[in-house]
């Protein structure tokens, strides 16, 4: 399958480019060392309300308080997207108690005509996803469509099964705010934890 995938595991200048396009500011990537620096904000992250895997609505204003990282997969993905999957499944063992009370993730569906709340349920528990701290969520085409675009996803159905799309994983603050992003599957977990828990001292020390 392909897909926009960079070496680069932080904000790219493609990405800053599909952000103006979404009409959000152009920002540059965040933290650059290891010395807790603030991550830049990027700007209010686009709110959604869409149908997890239970059937029930969730809203992105719902999560206010926590620190939640939306991603896009689908569950008809052979490869990509059970890779990026993965890896969130392992920041989330990595992240203990604070997964949950503290920190969120939403993995929206690229494909809402085949991904069900029941099809993401069986996705969701084949690979781990613990539902404490996590939500898969669907909705009509139109829906997908728009919350796709507002984050500068890019998805395109191919012959088949097979759909292209951007793999961006972003991370929201405790305030709503969109503060990095990371583009492609093989982007560093331990940096991705590093601005979680980064995040998070940022949130303990209001």
């Amino acid at each position: 399958m392909s897909a926009a995938v960079s070496r680069r595991s932080r904000l790219a200048g493609a990405v800053v480019l599909a952000l103006i396009v979404a009409g959000w500011p152009a920002a540059g990537p965040g933290r650059q060392d290891d010395n807790h620096s603030p991550l830049s904000k990027i700007g209010p992250a686009p709110d959604f309300t869409l149908t997890n895997q239970e059937g029930k609505p969730l809203s992105l204003g719902a999560l206010r308080g926590k620190v939640v990282a939306v991603t896009f997969i689908f569950t008809g993905c052979g490869n990509t997207c059970p890779l990026l999957t993965a890896k969130m499944v392992s920041i989330q063992k990595s992240l203990g108690t604070d997964f949950g009370p503290k920190v969120f993730f939403a993995a929206i569906t690229v494909d809402p005509l085949a991904d069900t709340p029941e099809v993401l349920k069986r996705y969701a528990n084949a690979h781990g996803a613990n539902f404490g701290g996590w939500a898969f969520l669907t909705g009509t085409p139109a829906q997908i469509s728009d919350v796709a675009h507002r984050y500068g996803i890019y998805y395109k159905k191919q012959p088949g099964d097979d759909i292209d799309h951007t793999f961006l994983t972003s991370v929201v603050d405790q305030n709503g705010t969109l503060r990095v992003q990371y583009l492609g599957v093989r982007f560093d977990d331990q940096e991705f934890l590093k601005d979680i828990r980064s995040l998070l001292r940022e949130g303990r020390g209001r």
